[in-house]
């Protein structure tokens, strides 16, 4: 019987049991670290575009001219304009459900056809409630005079992965696609927000009476990569 002192001495390879835990726990500093770092660029760059989105909201006022260019419309994104027409309220299209203040209801899209042989734009009127769907519940936001239009143009957004299509044919609109509405309602692929002063009693009365309640004439993009970068 031989004691385990007269035993020849073996090595123990460790790394066969933990070798594939211990890589990923030397990778996780890592991937923080290049995670961080992508942040920190992405709050450069987000914080450069809002300060130029702002410069363009706090320069006077353009007038919308009779025809435009798509394609120029990124270069004037959030710029404010404003533009006389009629509302083609036949062509409406609702944009929902979209909540605000807890409340269910509908972005309201409508056709302007424009004096002086302008062409017909986009317009988001704002926010109306879901009781308000109906045109015939909401005749006080149905004007047919002239109207001046003040508002954004803006740059068409981008759909997300969880957002259904729209259905054009049943009148089911989940996203602003800017392009397909144009081609529904024959207007020009231009979109523009009405915007209006913060006012919570005129909101109130507006909501009641059906007439879109408009945006505020502000930068609303969410600006997050402090926080990430901290969580990282």
């Amino acid at each position: 019987m031989k004691s385990i002192v007269d035993q020849p001495p073996r090595m123990i390879r460790s790394g066969k049991r933990h070798g594939l835990g211990l890589i990923i726990l030397a990778l996780i500093p890592v991937t923080a670290f290049a995670l961080g770092t992508w942040q920190v660029f992405r709050l450069e760059w987000k914080s450069k575009l809002i300060a130029q989105l702002e410069d363009r909201l706090v320069r006077p006022p353009l007038a919308l001219p009779p025809q435009i260019d798509p394609a120029a419309v990124p270069e004037f994104d959030f710029r404010r304009i404003h533009t006389t027409g009629h509302y083609r309220h036949d062509l409406e299209m609702l944009i929902g459900p979209r909540m605000r203040d807890s409340r269910e209801g509908y972005f309201v899209i409508t056709p302007l056809e424009r004096e002086d042989g302008g062409s017909t734009i986009l317009v988001n009127r704002g926010w109306i409630a879901k009781t308000k769907r109906l045109a015939k519940d909401r005749p006080e936001g149905l004007s047919t005079s002239l109207v001046t239009v003040k508002g954004l143009l803006r740059e068409p957004l981008r759909k997300n992965l969880f957002t259904p299509d729209n259905e054009p044919g049943v009148g089911a609109y989940y996203f602003p696609d800017v392009e397909q509405m144009a081609q529904v309602s024959g207007s020009a692929a231009i979109w523009v927000e009405e915007t209006m002063e913060p006012d919570l009693l005129k909101s109130y009365d507006r909501e009641a009476k059906g007439i879109p309640i408009g945006r505020a004439p502000a930068v609303d993009l969410r600006n997050n990569h402090t926080q990430y970068i901290f969580t990282w």
